[in-house]
Parts: structure tokens; C-alpha cells; sequence
């Protein structure tokens, strides 16, 4: 990709797999936006970081993905700045655990309303943008939970994932005859803040790992280096509507 063709957006980039994915595409000189909705401070750890490893610029912007009025007003902000998007990432989420007795009404709502309506929103909302760009692809970070029902996430997360795979095959087709591919990864446990309890001593860690074939878990820049894989148009040209697993075996347990 050559940089004058290279903005990506990457939704939820103050930390974790957001992070790494926006290192990933600034290791290769892009222009990259990173949105946060209230870690402000490691939003712009991101943006020192991204410039470090070869950003030709980096725009930090507060949006939350869940608020119709957040998503214009960021719009409005890259379209001023940049006027087009090659690159749209929808990682921004919340993790939800425990079981329907357990879930309230109040976190169903949230959770699909991030998680799930967020990437509606988002979408739908930079999809001008990605328009004018010369090529121009979506990658939905999906989950495990959303493909199978032996998780530890709550229903509501697990719909809400298994909504983002729905969404993703949806808009492939839609948008395959403007050249826009659509596709989504879904990741097992990820080594991010959102899961640290799950693997805070010695003994839960090997659980999860026992969880998993290859005995591993997975780090956010294992989920970067396949979103930039699916992302570029040299190595995917021809992928589109695909829910690419990144378990360490685990969905073949």
C-alpha cells in the first residue's frame, strides 16, 4: 500500500487489540485515526507510539460508537482532515460475562448496543468516506463466543458477536460490487486488560491455556497482523465475507 493510500481508522485504540492494530498499520507509514470514548491518556500513548514506529500522522478523536451524534461529529472531523478512508476497523467493546440469570435487561442493552449496534453505526456512517477512496476494505473484530456457545461471556456477548459475523456477510455482498471487502476475525481469549482476571495468577493462566491446542494465548498483535493481512489489498484481494478464526485450535475443541 503506498502511503498516500493508506487511512485506516481503527475504533477503541486507546489500548489492547486496538492498539496493536494501530501500531501494525502505522509500522507501515499509514495515516492512522485513533478513537477512544474516555481513556483519553492512553489514547494519545497510542498516538506517541503510532509516530514512533512511522505514522505519517496520527488523529486522535473521541467518538463512542454507541451514540449516533458522537459517530457524525467524528465524521465530520475525518472527513475534514483526510476526506476519504481506505481502512475501517471495528474494534471498539465491551466484554459482558456470567449467565442469563445473571444478565440484566440494562446489560443486554449496553452490550448490544456497543458491541453490535456500534459497528452498525460506525459503518454506516464512514462508508462516504470509504467511497472515495481508491480501494477500500472493513475488517469487524467478531469473537469465538459468537460461533460457539462453550465461552465464558455472558448471552448478551455472545449475541452480540455472532450479530457482527451476520453484519459482516450481509455487507460483503452489498458491497462487493463497489470493491469494498468486508470480513471479520474472531479471536479466543486475547491477552488485553479486558480479560486479566481470567488470567492474573499462575494457576488460571495455565487453565486457559489448557483451553486452547496449541496450549497459548493469543496477544493482541496476533489479531493485528491478521486484520493488516486482511486489510491489504496485495495479500486479500479477493477475500471478502470471511469470519477468520484466531483460537489456537480452541473452535476445533
Amino acid at each position: 500500500m503506498e502511503q498516500k493510500e493508506c487511512i485506516v481508522l481503527v475504533t477503541g485504540a486507546s489500548r489492547g487489540i486496538g492498539r496493536a492494530i494501530a501500531l501494525r498499520f502505522a509500522r507501515d507509514g499509514c495515516d492512522v485515526i485513533v478513537t477512544f470514548n474516555t481513556e483519553r491518556d492512553k489514547a494519545l500513548e497510542t498516538r506517541r507510539l503510532a509516530l514512533e514506529r512511522g505514522a505519517r500522522s496520527v488523529l486522535v478523536i473521541q467518538m463512542n460508537v454507541a451514540d449516533i451524534n458522537s459517530v457524525h461529529k467524528a465524521r465530520k472531523e475525518v472527513d475534514e482532515t483526510y476526506g476519504r478512508l481506505n481502512v475501517l476497523v471495528n474494534n471498539a467493546g465491551v466484554l459482558h460475562v456470567g449467565s442469563i440469570d445473571e444478565t440484566s435487561l440494562e446489560d443486554w442493552e449496553r452490550t448490544l448496543k456497543i458491541n453490535l449496534t456500534g459497528v452498525f453505526l460506525v459503518t454506516k456512517t464512514f462508508l462516504p468516506l470509504l467511497r472515495r477512496a481508491k480501494w477500500a476494505s472493513i475488517v469487524n473484530i467478531a469473537s469465538i463466543a459468537g460461533q460457539t456457545g462453550n465461552i465464558v461471556a455472558s448471552v448478551a456477548y455472545a449475541a452480540s458477536k455472532a450479530g457482527v459475523i451476520g453484519l459482516t456477510r450481509r455487507l460483503a455482498v452489498e458491497l462487493a460490487p463497489e470493491g469494498i471487502r468486508v470480513n471479520a476475525v474472531a479471536p479466543s481469549f486475547v491477552e488485553t486488560d479486558m480479560v486479566r482476571d481470567f488470567i492474573d495468577t499462575p494457576e488460571k493462566r495455565k487453565r486457559v491455556e489448557e483451553m486452547h491446542p496449541l496450549r497459548t494465548i493469543i496477544k493482541p498483535e496476533d489479531v493485528a497482523e491478521l486484520v493488516y493481512f486482511l486489510a491489504k489489498p496485495e495479500t486479500a484481494r479477493t477475500i471478502t465475507g470471511q469470519v477468520i478464526g484466531i483460537n489456537a485450535g480452541r473452535l476445533t475443541c
